[in-house]
């Protein structure tokens, strides 16, 4: 949660700002905190930046389409996703992490129409309770799902699929090889944070449930605005690019569902 806050507010101090989050500097000058043990360069906050901007380009489209939903912004740190947004007051945002993480964001960000913070493990299926099902969805998980298991991730997805009437899911995942070099990610090791769940195929989502289908993605390498990072990054893209499953080994995926209509024959024969 720190590390990802210091890249943002790094990026925001730049010449040049990728995502401009300015709430992310205040935030960083304000808590008390040693945040030089991340040993933040240059490369590794303009893809923090970087992945957040895609992800904030993908839920605004979203929410042009869309306007009386709800969003659930799950793992949301002190990510300032919502008044990034700035969605219209026919929007009910959900912001969702552990207690203690939304005791600390009560302290920091300010009250706002619509905006409802839950306090819980995302895991726990009881907190979907608290949240209306008669609206359209759309799901943020940043730097989240690869941190939990496949069986934790899977009935996540199955039981928000199952509450709303349609929506999207947007996310960042890691593939196996990602999780086996993760040793050599210092963020994530300076963090104390072990990469946990791999997905090498987007469909698998399709295939946990048939309402799911994968409707975009890009590879880390692929985003947007990587000819930003510094030069050594970008040869080791080009050479990444060379071999398929590094080429792979971070995604951003966007898949969306909605419930069969009834008697309607849904993917996989099944009459519902």
């Amino acid at each position: 949660m720190l590390a990802t806050l210091h890249a943002r507010a790094k990026d925001s101090m730049s010449a040049d700002p990728i995502l401009g989050d300015r709430m992310a500097e205040d935030l960083v000058a304000r808590i008390d905190y040693d945040f030089g043990r991340f040993r933040m360069h240059r490369g590794w906050t303009t893809g923090v930046a970087i992945r957040a901007r895609q992800l904030d380009t993908w839920a605004a489209e979203f929410l042009a389409r869309e306007r009386a939903v709800s969003v659930l912004h799950l793992g949301c740190g002190l990510d300032s996703r919502i008044f990034r947004l700035d969605p219209p007051s026919t929007v009910r945002w959900y912001d969702v992490d552990y207690p203690d993480v939304i005791a600390v964001r009560r302290r920091l960000y300010p009250d706002r129409e619509n905006h409802r913070m839950i306090g819980t493990s995302v895991t726990d299926a009881r907190w979907l309770e608290q949240i209306p099902s008669d609206r359209p969805v759309l799901v943020v998980a940043e730097g989240l799902l690869m941190y939990l298991s496949e069986e934790g991730v899977r009935s996540l997805v199955r039981g928000i699929v199952g509450r709303f009437p349609s929506g999207q899911l947007m996310f960042d995942a890691v593939n196996g090889l990602a999780v086996r070099l993760q040793r050599f990610n210092h963020p994530v090791r300076a963090a104390g944070a072990t990469f946990t769940w791999a997905l090498d195929d987007p469909r698998d989502l399709e295939r946990w449930d048939p309402r799911i289908r994968l409707v975009g993605g890009l590879t880390a390498l692929d985003l947007p605005c990587v000819e930003r990072l510094p030069a050594g990054y970008r040869i080791a893209i080009r050479a990444m690019r060379l071999i398929p499953a590094l080429a792979r080994a971070g995604r951003l995926l966007r898949y969306e569902f909605s419930q069969p209509r009834e008697g309607r024959r849904a993917p996989g024969g099944d009459r519902t």
